[in-house]
């Protein structure tokens, strides 16, 4: 007998096998008269979300009449794989009537007349025990620019196992729905202490809240101060044995190999630049919103190397460059201290010279006191995020477990 590990006391039935050609039928409708203007990508964990919010600008075809026309409830099979979805995705669309979709997905909707819920199904392409098929029928190094060597009969013809009933596959789903809601609650709240701190990172900037000293009196007014008096080019190179290191908006310095995956250094790393802790460096390449580049200090309590491309500083204080950090972690504050420093080289690539990125001013603290005061109410507003972030990472994996224990692929 077939079953899941964990399952309500009152279901004792084996789990059946079926396919998705039996309970499925394909979805190849195009958007001929352009019935629909959203450009439909599967995100992995958003689901299918539209192109032109979720890449902030459409990489769909501006004609999209030869595209799917997918429609609510309906599912799709993006055969693209990433980092924790190595088969690829499936999700459904539940949050537009309609979209268009790239004829490299494979689409299909439930037959009308099946006994599966489709609450279940979604929540069962949610998890990773459909992986191990699909794995099966790939062939072996068949992987084309992402995309994975599934053909749709392929796809249709393997087997699942589900609950034999709709009544015990909507309460699986409703277990995991309600999991769902949770995880979206935590997630706003993660959200809303994030903006509370950018907020209150943004006023200290901008001097509508000021701090006080231990006395009860404010510090001294900030002064414009130019990046060059506080930050000092650093020439130091690799000795060899350091680390290779990229830098991330999101996580500031990070392992090139643990953040990517595998190391774009060049075998000589000898012209790499030396950043030690606390050390300010900036990147010179567009990333998402930076257009020209991040700036960023690193927390890494070793010596590590980066680019020669990226620029190195040290800065006066740890707390100053701290504070430099905060500035430069809005993409409109970078935005507009370095649009007037850098000149569009061929292939639009950013040119600066580390003189130049240090030439302008920003509005500093004159206390370094003050800077460090600033420094501990800003980690601690971080703490409490770190600490919620933990929870939602708690959740999901409560979720996982679950799914292993609650669904079935033998």
């Amino acid at each position: 007998m077939i079953k899941p590990t964990i399952r309500f006391p009152e279901y004792t039935e084996s789990y059946k096998e079926t396919t998705l050609a039996e309970i499925t039928d394909k979805v190849k409708r195009k958007n001929k008269e352009n019935q629909t203007d959203i450009p439909l990508t599967i995100a992995s964990v958003e689901g299918l979300v539209d192109q032109r919010t979720y890449f902030s600008k459409p990489i769909a075809s501006k004609d999209m009449s030869n595209y799917y026309l997918l429609k609510r409830g309906e599912f799709a099979y993006n055969k693209s794989y990433s980092k924790g979805f190595p088969v690829g995705s499936v999700k459904r669309l539940d949050k537009y009537e309609q979209g268009a979709l790239s004829t490299l997905y494979i689409c299909f909707s439930l037959k009308p007349e099946t006994a599966i819920d489709s609450d279940y199904l979604a929540q069962y392409f949610d998890s990773a025990v459909w992986h191990k098929s699909v794995s099966e029928i790939c062939a072996e190094g068949a992987r084309n620019h992402g995309l994975l060597n599934v053909s749709p009969d392929d796809f249709f013809s393997i087997g699942h196992y589900f609950a034999p009933t709709l009544e015990e596959q909507k309460k699986v789903a409703g277990v995991f729905s309600l999991l769902d809601r949770i995880i979206e609650t935590q997630t706003e709240k993660i959200s809303a202490l994030d903006n509370k701190k950018r907020g209150i990172i943004q006023q200290i900037l901008t001097q509508q809240i000021r701090i006080k000293d231990n006395n009860g009196c404010f510090y001294e007014k900030w002064s414009e101060t130019a990046l060059k008096d506080i930050l000092t080019e650093s020439t130091e190179k690799s000795s060899g044995t350091e680390e290779v290191y990229s830098v991330s908006v999101s996580k500031g310095l990070v392992n090139q190999v643990e953040h990517l995956g595998r190391s774009f250094a060049a075998e000589d790393t000898s012209n790499y630049n030396v950043v030690n802790f606390g050390d300010i460096v900036y990147t010179k390449s567009p990333t998402g919103e930076f257009k020209w580049g991040i700036v960023k200090q690193s927390q890494v309590k070793k010596s590590v190397i980066v680019s020669p491309f990226y620029g190195v500083f040290k800065p006066k204080s740890f707390e100053m460059g701290y504070i430099i950090d905060l500035y430069f972690s809005s993409s409109v504050r970078a935005h507009n201290y370095l649009i007037t420093q850098i000149r569009k080289g061929a292939k639009n690539t950013i040119n600066i010279t580390n003189d130049e990125f240090l030439e302008k001013t920003i509005l500093l603290p004159t206390s370094n006191e003050e800077a460090r005061k600033i420094k501990d109410l800003v980690e601690m507003l971080e703490s409490e995020i770190n600490v919620e972030n933990k929870k939602l990472d708690a959740i999901h994996q409560l979720k996982i477990g679950l799914q292993q224990r609650m669904f079935v692929n033998v």
